[in-house]
């Protein structure tokens, strides 16, 4: 199903006390089918009859539209119904916003494994995954919530419309591979790496869904996972660089290589292809002793596909293209052909009529009289006003002579600064993806012992790389003057950024650089103090992280790039 959303929950923090590695191990068990890692992606293995009926599935719960889950999320629109499962597009009612649900009976034979499945992949958090935000058996029933991401765009749809750009091929193979490395890491695997399984969204970057859940639905296990998803990587690659499928099958709305040939270089199915993600694209599918041009050793794992398109030479993105605009088209009057006699025509000239005087009908003349009289009557206005005004100025230089001057050392006196209270505040998250939604309120309780946590990232210090940052909107009540602030910080370290902005609503909606900024600071203390040149005035405050130190694990989170706010306060 299409798994897009707008947020998710803090069921996928970095948390956990057991292993994500052994969490995955469940998600391939329980009876399910292996997948021959030879094999096309999404090409079931044969099976006899005896075999289709051991392994026949439950049927399907038979819900409806507008039937509700745990009281929050309400059934919209059916997108699949497969396998004794269904996969529906659903509304959380609680946050507002669309999700996705996998619905299967609690006595479906995989319905252990989906449920572990879900649980592993939701601890992974990390952002370049769909995530799984609920994972719950109830009433008969087992259900996986995920996001919904009603922004981005299948890779089955972009296929279709002609083979990519070899910058935009690099991002795909790159983001995808490197995500996929962070994933095995954590001992987890996708095993159905299709077109319809990558998202682009509207700025570019590339989200991978169903990670081990879409397996564990079909029952799709593999002897060796990191070469069954490495291989779908370089088909993914294959097709965007050729628009064909590097199988003998049609599959994905991709015409299939001809049969009996075997896997065809990119370069000799579409001229133009570019060399090195050719080659890289042959090293990943290389099987069956089909190899590279070059015949170097075939990728293994998705770390050594991501380590060969990082060591490659930079692949610029394509000059934008500008038209030229047209050139500019005299009009007929312009060009001179009005008057111009055409070469033979005997031309006659037309008498002109002289223009009459100017205003000297009768209408003309009431208006001059008019005029003159608005000119003498504002003569006279000025004249008097004028004559006023040096009065004034006259007799106040006398009744000030004798006042003693100011004292130049005399400065206005400074006013304190006033507590400002905050009466509300709710996580701001423009990308979808909230880092503790129940936890804001422990940021402002004047409790320095809780805390409002971020997830626990990998990729660096600065979340501007990856996400564009972290942040809490405080609702202030009503229009104050806001001067300063002080904010308690949970982890000390190299380093932590932090910028207050002015937003006119508590919406996560609208993006930081829509809002006035405040002010700006960076400390690797556990304490940073703002203040602001000039007060800014604003009933809603937002609290803007983009950069966090490198902290130990707690009992919420793995060891990552993280930060907690444990109390904020503002002055005006």
């Amino acid at each position: 199903m299409a798994e897009r959303s707008t947020a998710a929950v803090d069921v996928a923090d970095n948390s956990g006390d057991e292993p994500l590695a052994a969490q995955a191990a469940k998600a391939t068990a329980d009876g399910v089918e292996p997948q021959d890692a030879r094999q096309a992606p999404d090409q079931p293995m044969p099976e006899s009859d005896g075999e289709r009926k051991a392994a026949a599935p439950t049927a399907a719960p038979e819900l409806h539209s507008g039937h509700k889950l745990a009281r929050r999320y309400r059934l919209e629109e059916c997108v699949t119904r497969l396998d004794g499962f269904s996969s529906w597009r659903a509304m959380d009612e609680k946050l507002r916003r669309a999700v996705g649900v996998h619905l299967l009976p609690a006595d479906h034979p995989r319905a252990r494994s989906v449920l572990a499945a879900a649980r592993s992949s939701a601890l992974l958090g990390d952002p370049r995954f769909v995530q799984v935000l609920d994972a719950v058996e109830e009433n008969d029933l087992v259900y996986v919530v995920h996001e919904w991401l009603p922004d981005a765009t299948e890779l089955t749809a972009f296929l279709a419309t002609g083979p990519m750009e070899p910058h935009e091929a690099y991002q795909l193979v790159s983001q995808v591979a490197q995500a996929m490395t962070a994933a095995h890491r954590e001992g987890l695997s996708h095993l159905r790496l299709t077109p319809g399984a990558i998202l682009r969204t509207s700025t570019g970057q590339y989200r991978i869904r169903g990670l081990a859940v879409n397996a564990a639905l079909r029952g799709i296990t593999s002897d060796s996972p990191q070469r069954t998803d490495t291989e779908a990587i370089g088909a993914l690659l294959y097709a965007a660089l050729t628009q064909r499928w590097p199988y003998e099958t049609d599959a994905y709305g991709l015409t299939g290589l001809p049969k009996g040939v075997g896997l065809i270089p990119p370069d000799q199915v579409r001229a133009g292809v570019h060399r090195g993600l050719g080659e890289i694209a042959m090293r990943a599918l290389a099987n069956d002793g089909a190899t590279a041009s070059r015949q170097e050793p075939a990728f293994t794992t998705p770390e050594e596909l991501s380590k060969a398109v990082t060591a490659m030479p930079r692949i610029r993105p394509p000059e934008p293209a500008f038209t030229a605009p047209p050139e500019y088209q005299h009009t007929t009057y312009q060009q001179g052909s009005y008057g111009t006699p055409r070469p033979g025509a005997v031309t006659t000239a037309v008498p002109v009529a002289p223009p009459p005087p100017p205003l000297q009908s009768p209408t003309g003349k009431a208006l001059k009289w008019g005029v003159a009289a608005l000119l003498i009557a504002a003569l006279g206005l000025g004249s008097w006003q004028l004559a006023d005004a040096l009065l004034d100025h006259i007799q106040g230089g006398n009744s000030t002579q004798n006042q003693p001057p100011p004292k130049d050392d005399e400065a206005p006196p400074k006013k304190d600064p006033v507590p400002l209270t905050i009466e509300d505040a709710e996580e701001y998250f423009p990308d979808g993806n909230p880092q503790n939604l129940d936890g804001v309120r422990a940021s402002y309780d004047k409790d320095e012992s809780s805390h409002w946590r971020t997830k626990s990232f990998n990729d660096g210090p600065d979340l501007r790389d990856y996400k564009g940052g972290v942040g809490i909107v405080y609702d202030l009540g009503s229009e104050q003057e806001v001067k300063a602030a002080s904010i308690g910080l949970k982890f000390t370290g190299d380093h932590t950024t932090i910028t207050l902005y002015a937003a006119k609503s508590m919406s996560s909606s609208k993006p930081v650089s829509s809002m006035d900024k405040i002010v700006t600071g960076t400390t690797s203390d556990g304490t940073m103090s703002l203040t602001a040149e000039q007060p800014r005035k604003t009933r809603y405050v937002v609290l803007w992280m983009t950069a966090v130190p490198k902290a130990a694990r707690t009992e919420f989170s793995q060891a990552g790039y993280k930060q907690g706010i444990t109390d904020v306060k503002f002055s005006g």
